[in-house]
């Protein structure tokens, strides 16, 4: 079955009754010759190392090659242990664990590029952390990631999820919206809700730009992660209070690739404007390229 729009998977799922996490592993088991569990299990195989990569940066303090990252996850850690967040234990663990993926990203470990290696935090933070508290089993985990990436593939068909191509809005954003249905579908969310959780989060981050110091994932790409993953959380409770995007979804990820088309190259990937040449942006540079 070929969906290339979400108002396309929206029909689907009305006529067929079925939620979005089911039409598309049975797409993807169709596609690719193998049985509908076979697709569940290389998602649990994401999942798992989603999870691996949240542990292992969570017990590092390592600094990354650059020097410009690691140990700020630590830092929110022992922050938390003395003065708990105003937001709660899910908005703590959201922001450490969107932090300790991604230093851990910086540090060359291994994690799970969703979509992106830049934007890595965001999926896994709000996902698991959510999952952890309300207790939620893997089936059902897996049934929130196979509608991340669904929403992910469906952006894609319209947007490259390229920093280089359409700015952090197409990375950092597109994660964002792809968490935000995530949440909503492990909420128990119906579909009208999941989609308008990716529609509120996607549209309120237009025009994002990627200026990375050095030219290297690191700054501002790594922080960034846990601001859109309680972004997500946002998106996520207003759609579920029955908020709605007046602009439909399609419509959005049209406005996704026209802004990315009309960024100047200098703001998308190439570390020639914005953060990457201010006055300190331009010094960090000097300085690590002089002992590489």
């Amino acid at each position: 079955m070929n969906i290339n729009t979400f108002e396309e998977l929206e029909t689907v799922c009305s006529k067929t009754n079925k939620k979005i996490y089911e039409i598309a592993q049975e797409n993807e088991a169709q596609k690719n010759d193998i049985s509908v569990q076979e697709v569940r299990q290389v998602v649990k195989i994401s999942l798992e190392a989603m999870k691996e990569a949240i542990s292992a940066g969570l017990h590092s303090c390592e600094k990354s090659y650059s020097g410009m990252s690691g140990g700020d996850c630590k830092k929110l850690q022992e922050k938390f242990a003395t003065k708990s967040s105003l937001l709660g234990v899910i908005f703590e663990k959201i922001t450490t664990y969107a932090l300790a993926t991604s230093e851990e990203n910086a540090r060359m470990g291994k994690i799970v590029a969703c979509p992106t290696a830049g934007s890595c935090g965001i999926v896994p933070s709000v996902l698991v952390s959510v999952a952890e508290e309300i207790q939620a089993d893997e089936e059902e985990q897996i049934n929130a990631l196979i509608t991340a990436g669904e929403i992910g593939r469906i952006i894609s068909n319209k947007v490259q999820l390229a920093g280089a191509v359409a700015g952090c809005q197409a990375e950092c954003g597109v994660a964002s919206a792809m968490a935000a249905g995530a949440l909503a579908q492990l909420r128990g969310e119906n579909i009208d809700n999941i989609l308008s959780a990716v529609a509120l989060a996607m549209k309120n981050l237009l025009g994002l730009t990627c200026d990375p110091v050095c030219g290297l994932v690191e700054v501002p790409c790594i922080k960034r992660n846990p601001f859109l993953g309680i972004h997500a959380v946002t998106a996520y409770e207003l759609a579920s209070a029955g908020i709605k995007s007046l602009i439909p979804l399609d419509e959005i990820i049209d406005a996704l690739e026209q802004t990315g088309q009309l960024m100047s190259p200098s703001l998308k990937e190439s570390s020639q404007a914005g953060l990457a040449k201010t006055k300190t942006g331009i010094k960090m540079e000097k300085n690590f390229y002089s002992r590489v």
